[in-house]
């Protein structure tokens, strides 16, 4: 269920974030991420906290992306990272080309 939960949601054309409100990092992958004009549609943040099966999500989520730790952020079908590493890329001016790649930026 958990595999299905998130793979259902890892699209090539948007950009996902396994999430808890409460976790800084998440906070910072969210700030930065919401500087950006995506498309309707192209960013969602999943709160996985009170889940049932949130210890299940990161298990899996530790599987394909090598951390279990949230954020989890994928551009497209691609893992990269969490919070830190959002932040990074925006700093360097990666993250921009990275949106625009996957055609989520308006």
């Amino acid at each position: 269920m958990a595999q299905e939960f998130v793979t259902a949601r890892i699209k090539g054309d948007k950009v996902v974030v396994f999430l808890k409100p409460s976790c800084p990092y998440c906070v910072m992958a969210k700030d930065v991420l919401s500087k950006y004009g995506f498309k309707s549609g192209h960013l969602e943040f999943i709160d996985i906290t009170g889940r049932d099966d949130m210890s299940e999500i990161q298990d899996y989520l530790n599987k394909i992306t090598g951390d279990r730790t949230v954020p989890r952020v994928f551009i497209g079908k691609k893992c990269v990272g969490g919070g830190s590493d959002v932040k990074a890329l925006d700093k360097s001016g990666k993250l921009e080309g990275m949106l625009k790649s996957i055609g989520s930026l308006q």
